[in-house]
This record gives structure tokens, C-alpha cells and sequence, in this order.
């Protein structure tokens, strides 16, 4: 949905602590009828940090946070858009340096990516969250529950992995060092598009794999390089069961990337957390296997609503 083509209507408001200066810019849907209920996109600038955001879904509803992998941006989640919003309201944001989002000129670490996601909240006055996360976006997930579970009302945490050990550190700076040359992310789409999705998957949906294509070129190279020093120093699984939160653990059965056993590690060291294998899938489950990822998104999610509502 492109959101941002389709704007009758922009508005602005500045918010915050006198320390914290928090402009929304909000552009609403045309045609909408739900008003300044109904869908819109937001550009949140909080310090140096511009943040795109959409938000969608019944005003009233529990919140969804949606957060995505390295070289997407908040578009991957469309395949679970309209079952979620018929339930939900859905933030998608995009990660620092993806997207519509800005890259300040120091490096991240895994905090600074859950600081983001905190300061959006805080800027949108949502004081509790269901936070799903895919690879980078479980990370920067288990990170939030962690720091601030008082947000995190439930977490779902798919194809991630808690921590990457030294034997990592050369692939992460292989990736870097594409992504600094001339050519940005080009070197690095195909290679991606190879781990992210199985060989039939790639074989028999082309228009697919031209639109997550186009999300990886559309990333800032400085913002995966960034996002990768982020990961690569990535260190979380001797903290994992300081998290509260019921979690969900998905992961496909064939990804390369972040497999079955990593996902096993997270779902043992989380108190309670419950684990799904999706078959006939890879690294982007919920591209690849849209109805199966979404059925295990919603079972968990409103069976969460149900028992709070007891």
C-alpha cells in the first residue's frame, strides 16, 4: 500500500519533554472513513532520529508493533496486514536507516535500535505494546522486553537468533565491505534473496522476489552497515530469561540464516515461550509462507487478548 502517494492531508504536531523535541508529521489516507481514525503514515522526528511510520487498524484496539529484518523496510509485513488490522491497531515502523527512516551518523548497537522503538511509543502515547519481531526486528525485540517489559504486553520473536559468536565476525564484515562499495547493497540482493527464500519459492513467485528486491536496494547503505555492527556485536542469551513477557518462537524449517536450532536456544532460555516450525520455509517466513505464519501470529495473539480479558 503506498501510503505516501496517496496523502490529501498533512498535519503536524510537536510533543515531548522540553529535552526530548518530538515533531509528528502525519499524513492521512484519502477517502478514509474512519478519519483522523483511519490509516496514515507518520514521520516522527525525535532528536536526530526521523522515524516512518504506519499506523493502521480499529482506534481502540491492542496494539502490534511490527518490526522488520536487516535490508527491508515496514512494507515486508503486508502479507499480515489485513488479518491483523481487522483485530488490531498495527504500528510498522521502519528501522533506523531503512526505508523512510533517517541514519544519524553514529554507529548503533542493539540498544540504541530498542531505545528507537521506545522513544516511537512514548512519542505516540502507547504505553503497552504485542511486539513482533522478524530476524533483526526479534532482535531488537528481545532487547526491548529485556530493558523495558513494561512495555511488552507479548513478544513473537521469527526467525532470530540471540547472539552471533566471533565465528560471525567474518561474515558480518564481508557484508560490510560490499555494501561500502560504489554499487551499495547491489553486490549483496542476490546472495540474500538465496538465503531468504527457498530455491521452488524463488522458482515460482518472480514478482515476489522483484518487490523484496526492491526493499533491499531501497536500504541505506549506511544504515545496513550500521544495523550490521548492531548485530554483529549482538550478545543476549545469558539475559533471555529475564524476559516476562509470554512469547512465541517461530522459525522456517529450511532458513540458513537463523535455523532451528538458534531458535530452540531462544525458546528454552525464555520462561514459558512456545515454539513453531513452519515448514517449506526459510529466512522471511512470513513472505514465503504467508497463511501458516499468519494463523500462528493470530493464535497466539488473540488467545493473549482472550486471557487478559478474564
Amino acid at each position: 500500500m503506498a501510503i505516501a502517494r496517496l496523502s490529501v492531508q498533512d498535519r503536524s504536531t510537536t510533543v515531548g519533554p522540553p529535552f526530548r523535541r518530538c515533531v509528528i508529521h502525519r499524513t492521512f489516507l484519502p477517502g478514509s472513513e474512519d478519519g483522523e481514525d483511519g490509516p496514515f503514515v507518520m514521520h516522527i522526528q525525535v532528536e536526530d532520529l526521523r522515524i516512518n511510520a504506519h499506523l493502521e487498524g480499529p482506534e481502540a484496539a491492542p496494539v502490534v508493533t511490527l518490526s522488520h529484518s536487516l535490508a527491508a523496510h515496514l512494507d515486508m509485513w503486508r502479507p499480515q496486514m489485513a488479518a491483523l488490522s481487522e483485530h488490531f491497531r498495527v504500528l510498522r515502523y521502519d528501522v533506523r536507516g531503512h526505508g523512510g527512516s533517517s541514519m544519524p551518523s553514529q554507529i548503533p548497537d542493539i540498544a540504541t535500535l530498542a531505545e528507537d522503538i521506545r522513544n516511537l511509543l512514548d512519542t505516540l502515547g502507547i504505553t503497552h505494546t504485542h511486539f513482533v519481531g522478524l530476524s533483526m526486528g526479534g532482535m531488537i525485540g528481545q532487547q526491548l522486553a529485556i530493558a523495558y517489559p513494561e512495555y511488552i504486553e507479548s513478544l513473537v520473536l521469527a526467525d532470530t537468533l540471540s547472539s552471533y559468536g566471533d565465528e560471525h565476525r567474518p561474515m558480518w564484515q564481508g557484508r560490510i565491505d560490499a555494501a561500502s562499495g560504489v554499487d551499495g547493497l547491489e553486490p549483496l540482493v542476490e546472495p540474500t534473496i538465496r538465503r531468504w527464500f527457498t530455491e521452488p519459492f524463488r522458482r515460482a513467485n518472480p514478482v515476489v522476489m522483484d518487490w523484496v528486491r526492491g526493499m533491499i536496494r531501497a536500504t541505506q547503505p549506511q544504515g545496513f552497515i550500521g544495523c550490521c555492527h548492531a548485530l554483529m556485536a549482538l550478545d543476549l542469551t545469558d539475559h533471555l530469561p529475564l524476559i516476562t513477557a509470554p512469547t512465541l518462537v517461530l522459525v522456517g524449517r529450511q532458513d540458513p540464516t537463523t535455523p532451528v536450532a538458534g531458535a530452540e536456544v531462544i525458546a528454552k532460555a525464555i520462561p514459558d515461550a512456545r515454539l513453531a516450525i513452519i515448514e517449506n520455509a526459510a529466512h522471511i517466513a512470513n513472505v514465503e509462507q504467508p497463511e501458516v505464519f499468519t494463523h500462528h501470529l493470530l493464535d497466539f495473539l488473540l488467545d493473549r487478548i482472550r486471557r487478559d480479558n478474564k
